[in-house]
């Protein structure tokens, strides 16, 4: 639902949509609409206080991108614009990842305000503004040009009455993925320019593609990724032209590079939409392509593609979901190390004890000794309806010891396990009607770094490793795979996992 705190001006172009999004607008076809503008969140202040400091002398501790001023002139010599998901999620009240800007400046301007900026790419020449510790990508209109007129075969000429800017803003809105990504956002006039009928996809909780969905994902494959982690996240559904083709050009994500596809499964699960990801890539059959070993799971469970019902697998998801955010992501060692921990505790289900074990000595580097005194003072019941949890049994300390570091060895066997070619090829070749897939896109370093989160309860503790205080999480070292951080927040999901709060007597 919009966010009825935040609603600026809004132009519409022909309402909703153009009957063919491809047809240029004209004067007589544009109907714009305006709203009187409502009290803005806090949200979209502090937005606009720092894009207004785009008018202002760069500062090293702002983001100022000095679009310069004419003499006399107090209006700014080049356009502005936020674009894309971040006015998608401002209007739905929610936090950005992160802000993208096209500018009608030419990036070589942008270059020259910003010490800290660089135009990367060749194809399609975008600039990388640092600020901080964020990149923020900065695009322009000149650019997004050139790629319009060579990604389709014929050229668009500006009918006479039409305004020129919207003309160009138009066209650069058609290049964009979805129709809820296909807004603008005057942060000057404090306007929304629709042209595709963003806003009211927005309103429906509809995600469909601007362009015919077949021939967008053929265009780019990717999409198809991009389409599951923004339902997700935002709980909307396909539409049934964008269902139909993301679930029957799903092999075509193969096509992407082994990089590329670990990019989009660490937004999907490291940014707090995890759990809902995951049900999407099952429903459309694309678990199987991207993670076959955890599809074997959900077949061998009976778990249908529409099932509403959880398990083990998806309520440790769940739970990384609340400690998460979009400003707030895991690094991708963490949702790895969990798999990896799933994987070994399916294949030989154990005593609650056992896991509960495991997990605080992963949270204090591997000292037994106080991980087994803490966890034999838990006085709450498991989670019965976990088949991977044996009922628990009476365990001395040597025995416990003994089925903790197997456990250990486990996980890191079964990371070992996602990380063999051979053994993803083999997870879902007893079913018949499963794709092919030995996708393997876990790079040596992310699986040595995923690897050490056991390896201190398999070596009988570490030294010089201060555990974690306190409870809070410091989501800067989280987000940058510090191991105390990654620790903490693991034992924190399995804990809570196996042991829940709310568990009904």
């Amino acid at each position: 639902m919009i966010s009825s705190t935040w609603f600026p001006l809004i132009k519409i172009a022909s309402e909703t949509s153009f009957d063919n999004p491809r047809s240029p607008p004209s004067y007589t076809r544009c109907n714009f609409l305006s709203a009187m503008a409502r009290p803005r969140s806090s949200t979209t202040n502090e937005l606009l206080d720092l894009l207004q400091a785009y008018k202002s002398e760069p500062d090293p501790k702002t983001l100022a991108l000095e679009w310069s001023t004419n003499a006399g002139n107090p209006s700014p010599r080049y356009e502005v614009y936020l674009v894309g998901g971040c006015v998608r999620d401002l209007m739905l009240n929610r936090i950005p990842k992160d802000f993208d800007i096209i500018t009608s400046a030419e990036l070589k301007e942008v270059v020259r305000v910003f010490s800290q900026c660089e135009i990367v790419g060749k194809r399609f020449p975008i600039c990388h503004v640092h600020f901080e510790n964020t990149i923020v990508e900065v695009s322009s209109f000149s650019t997004s040009g050139r790629r319009f007129s060579r990604d389709f075969k014929y050229e668009f000429e500006r009918p006479i009455g039409c305004d020129e800017k919207d003309f160009i803003r138009w066209r650069n809105c058609l290049q964009r993925d979805f129709t809820i990504n296909g807004l603008m956002f005057d942060p000057y006039a404090k306007i929304i320019y629709d042209y595709i009928g963003g806003i009211e996809d927005i309103r429906k909780a509809k995600v469909q593609t601007v362009i015919p969905a077949s021939t967008s994902f053929q265009e780019d494959c990717a999409r198809i990724l991009r389409a599951i982690r923004i339902a997700a996240r935002l709980g909307f559904r396909f539409s049934r032209e964008t269902a139909h083709f993301v679930k029957h050009l799903s092999p075509s994500i193969l096509k992407l590079d082994r990089g590329r596809l670990l990019m989009e499964m660490n937004y999907m699960l490291a940014y707090g939409s995890a759990e809902a990801s995951l049900r999407l890539l099952w429903k459309f059959g694309l678990l199987e392509v991207l993670l076959p070993i955890q599809a074997a799971y959900l077949v061998k469970h009976g778990f249908r593609r529409r099932d509403k019902r959880s398990n083990l697998l998806l309520s440790l998801f769940s739970n990384l979901d609340k400690l998460l955010a979009p400003d707030r992501p895991c690094h991708s060692s963490l949702w790895i190390a969990i798999l990896a921990f799933h994987k070994a505790l399916s294949d030989q289900p154990r005593d609650p004890l056992v896991v509960a074990v495991f997990s605080l000595a992963v949270y204090n580097g591997g000292d037994m000794l106080e991980a087994v005194k803490i966890a034999r003072r838990i006085n709450k019941s498991h989670d019965e309806s976990f088949c991977e949890l044996l009922e628990p049994r009476d365990l001395d300390f040597e025995a416990l010891k003994h089925e903790v570091m197997d456990f250990a060895e486990s996980s890191k066997g079964a990371l070992s396990k996602m990380t063999d070619e051979y053994f993803v090829s083999q997870a879902m070749a007893g079913y018949s009607r499963a794709p092919f897939s030995d996708l393997v896109f876990i790079p040596l370093a992310l699986y040595l770094k995923a690897s050490k989160i056991f390896e201190c309860v398999r070596g009988g503790g570490e030294r010089r490793f201060a555990s974690k205080q306190g409870s809070k999480i410091d989501y800067e070292s989280l987000a940058y795979g510090s191991p105390q951080e990654v620790r903490h927040t693991f034992a924190r999901i399995v804990f809570d996992t196996v042991y829940p709060l709310d568990l009904t007597e």
